[in-house]
């Protein structure tokens, strides 16, 4: 059964940075495609960034030039970067993996296994 477990939520004030983590267990982390979503209060969850393999990344538009997404193979962790917080990045964060790759290429949602979620709230 595939787990994953994300931390490194908070507080933070707009311009500040946050690392999100997501450690994984229970499946062959160097096959499978990564990824963090968000849902904010009121809006639909959208993916913000993919990863496949250790460098073919993808984003959204709205996150571009601020999130950056890495993994670590021998951590079992994927990594989410977020640099120049805005009040609108405040949501909760997931992480989800699988196995296809197209799911990061066309920045699709249905991605097979998630995480918990962790809280990202940007405030002054």
């Amino acid at each position: 059964q595939v787990q994953l477990v994300e931390s490194g939520g908070g507080l933070v004030q707009p311009g500040g940075s946050l690392r999100l983590s997501c450690t994984v267990s229970g499946t062959r982390f160097r096959l499978t495609v990564m990824s963090w979503h968000r849902q904010a209060p009121g809006k639909e969850r959208e993916l913000v960034a993919g990863i496949i393999g250790d460098s073919k990344r993808n984003y959204a538009d709205s996150v571009k030039g601020r999130f950056i997404i890495s993994r670590d193979a021998a951590k079992n962790t994927a990594y989410l970067q977020i640099n120049s917080l805005l009040p609108e990045d405040t949501a909760v964060y997931y992480c989800a993996a699988d196995t296809r790759r197209f799911l990061v290429t066309t920045l699709k949602e249905n991605f097979g296994s998630w995480g918990q979620g962790t809280q990202v709230t940007v405030s002054s």
